[in-house]
């Protein structure tokens, strides 16, 4: 794994698109403050700018320096969350534009796998984290399933493809600066 995980870095650091194993499934990723690299996942994806995408962070500290109020009770859903849990947070900060939703958001994950655990604190970045799959197409249970189009486009493919197992997406609760909390995707 250490070895991928160099292989990895190397790619991100010169602003490629990967794909790789996530705590939930197979994800298109990137650095999350290179709008450039930004841009590589939309066009893979075929998907429009203005739907916005789920960015990895490895922990708290990291989330607190992306986000310019965490509201409390993030770190009780956190605490409580027995799976996979994406937060919708306002005012995302010191991230790509083209990351960011129109009304002022972004979508933030703390995985729970070692190899985003192991490869993101290496970055020092958020990572992209987005479905492997062409937009509007059903998102791959397994690495077999991801489409040739998305294995032939992406730059650099994480060669631990046994070690995941099918899982299902995040849950994903939007949590407004004014206390506001709405289940987007149980």
């Amino acid at each position: 794994m250490t070895e991928e995980i160099q292989k990895t870095f190397d790619e991100l650091q010169l602003g490629n698109t990967i794909l790789y194993p996530t705590d939930t499934v197979w994800g298109l990723g990137c650095d999350a403050t290179n709008s450039e690299a930004v841009a590589k996942i939309y066009q893979l994806k075929n998907r429009e700018e203005s739907k916005a995408l789920i960015c990895l962070v490895s922990d708290i500290r990291m989330l607190e320096r992306y986000v310019e109020n965490i509201p409390d009770v993030t770190y009780d859903l956190l605490e409580a969350a027995n799976r996979p849990t994406t937060i919708i947070y306002d005012n995302p900060v010191g991230i790509a534009k083209n990351l960011v939703a129109a009304d002022n958001t972004l979508a933030i994950r703390i995985p729970d796998d070692k190899f985003c655990q192991k490869l993101i604190r290496k970055f020092k970045r958020p990572i992209v984290s987005t479905s492997a799959n062409i937009s509007g197409q059903p998102t791959p249970k397994s690495f077999d399933e991801i489409s040739n189009e998305i294995k032939t486009n992406v730059d650099y493919i994480v060669n631990l493809k046994d070690d995941k197992k099918a899982v299902k997406p995040s849950t994903i609760i939007q949590l407004r600066s004014n206390g506001e909390i709405k289940i987007i995707r149980s």
